[in-house]
């Protein structure tokens, strides 16, 4: 099967496109750098640029399932001007592949779109499922209001439409474990506020796996991108900690310190969201790394 993946070169990206191909599906990919353009006989690039609304149509040619996954990092400080392209980076894309299939002859049968636990309040006692329909009032909840709006567009064009909700990405090669790692190793880890925040997290390789198995098996609806054990973030610092056999002996860090450090960005530090995945369980998906324990011996050993 041919699949067209949108951010095919970002943490996500790379390791889906790994497990495609591995599992013998070509994968035609959309960047907007043209020095990035790879043409293999299974992997092939493609210009697009969503500001412009210029996309090359060959990369839709035999394309059943497209997974977007283009959008910029939110962990980056939120200027009014970065706030804005974290906004249009996902609107703009999605629209554009919107209106392309709408005019443009296609095979495509699924569209695949990623999205983010922050669409659920911040909460410490309310575990959330995918029909929970209250939307945080931050920013991070309007973006993601904003980008599943455009992504139900796809319901129009009677197309299977998926949508996961992706928790905190636990990864070798950058994502936000490095980020907590670094202080740690130095011995001067803590944690945020309280520490009693719930941080919903996932392994990266359970993550491609489970974009995998909703292509699979076409499974259309919302999906949580997270682990069935979701812990504290003072549970996670500790675990981060003890896998690294370095010592925790400070306090935890004010919320205000990190309001004047990162401004409005702090947020994703302190909100807190316990979210579960019983529907991808009742869908048969197997998670290789559900403890925190495996998924930190696997990434940092």
């Amino acid at each position: 099967m041919t699949i067209l993946v949108t951010g095919a070169t970002g943490l996500v990206g790379q390791e889906l496109v790994g497990l495609l191909l591995q599992n013998g599906h070509t994968v035609h990919y959309l960047s907007t750098s043209k020095d990035k353009l790879v043409y293999n006989s299974n992997y092939k690039g493609f210009y697009w640029n969503p500001k412009t609304a210029e996309i090359d149509l060959n990369s839709f040619t035999d394309v059943e399932v497209i997974v977007h996954l283009a959008g910029a990092n939110v962990a980056q400080k939120w200027t009014t001007s970065y706030k804005e392209e974290i906004i249009q980076s996902r609107v703009l894309s999605t629209k554009l592949l919107f209106q392309t299939l709408q005019k443009t002859p296609n095979n495509v049968k699924q569209f695949v779109s990623a999205s983010a636990i922050g669409i659920y309040p911040s909460s410490y006692t309310t575990i959330y499922h995918e029909t929970d329909t209250d939307i945080d009032v931050s920013f991070l909840g309007n973006v993601v209001k904003q980008w599943e709006n455009e992504v139900n567009q796809f319901e129009k064009l009677d197309v299977v439409v998926s949508k996961i909700r992706i928790g905190i990405v636990l990864a070798k090669n950058g994502g936000a474990l490095q980020e907590m790692v670094k202080p740690i190793k130095y011995g001067l880890g803590a944690a945020f506020g309280s520490g009693n925040q719930y941080q919903s997290w996932i392994h990266i390789h359970d993550l491609a796996a489970i974009f995998y198995h909703l292509i699979e098996h076409k499974l259309p609806g919302i999906y949580n991108g997270v682990s069935p054990y979701p812990v504290t973030n003072l549970e996670l610092i500790r675990a981060i900690a003890k896998t690294l056999e370095k010592p925790l002996f400070l306090p935890n860090v004010p919320q205000f310190m990190m309001k004047l450090i990162l401004g409005e960005m702090h947020q994703i530090l302190f909100s807190s969201q316990n979210v579960s995945c019983r529907k991808l369980l009742d869908e048969n998906f197997q998670f290789k790394f559900a403890s925190l324990d495996k998924a930190l011996i696997d990434l940092l050993k």
